[in-house]
């Protein structure tokens, strides 16, 4: 066994690819006091706002450094569909993101709560509105991936859900909290090293 040296200004994750090739079978959409509000061409602050609530204690950076022209290539294609969890007030806690650019690929692009509604079961409500969604005609691939910053439970959770692993790989990149892209308190489970290596 060896190990790879990662600079203290890098942040290594495993990423584990998992995918579903048959539509699931009908079954009841959990109960929640949350609604699914589609955005048809979201605005590029009010999107990187959610996607900043959600994502933030998971490390999620990817569409914060992207520019505008760039992010809204994305997510105003008519091939990529994306939606608001709201709660009872109308507040936005949660986003779904379900990408259909390479049919007959469905990919679930973003999919997550606001930490505070973590742990209550709702996820599982959300994965059955993802996959109401996903599976429509045509489709016949629904794919994921998830990786070792995201909550413990994530893997099993896309597993229970009817996903099967087919591929990892290692990931390793700048940390973004050292760029001041998210908040040095950001993902306090991984640690932040930016003091020099001592010998």
């Amino acid at each position: 066994m060896s190990l790879t040296p990662v600079a203290n200004d890098r942040i290594a994750t495993i990423v584990t690819h998992l995918e579903m090739r048959e539509r699931p079978k009908p079954a009841p959409v959990p109960p929640a006091p949350l609604r699914l509000v589609p955005w048809k061409a979201p605005a590029l602050d009010g999107y990187r706002a959610l996607f900043r609530r959600v994502g933030e204690p998971w490390l999620w950076f990817s569409r914060l450094v992207m520019g505008d022209k760039e992010l809204s290539a994305i997510i105003h294609d008519p091939a990529v569909e994306i939606y608001a969890v709201t709660d009872t007030r109308g507040v936005e806690v949660g986003l779904l993101e379900l990408d259909f650019r390479a049919m007959p690929d469905c990919e679930l692009a973003f999919f997550g709560l606001i930490p505070e509604l973590n742990g209550r079961g709702l996820g599982r409500w959300l994965m059955a509105q993802a996959k109401a969604l996903a599976w429509r005609k045509d489709v016949t691939r629904f794919w994921v991936h998830s990786c070792t910053l995201d909550s413990p439970s994530a893997l099993g959770f896309y597993r229970k859900s009817g996903f099967t692993p087919y591929k990892r790989e290692v990931e390793i990149f700048a940390d973004p909290r050292l760029a001041g892209l998210l908040s040095r308190e950001a993902a306090p489970h991984v640690p932040l090293l930016d003091q020099p290596a001592t010998a």
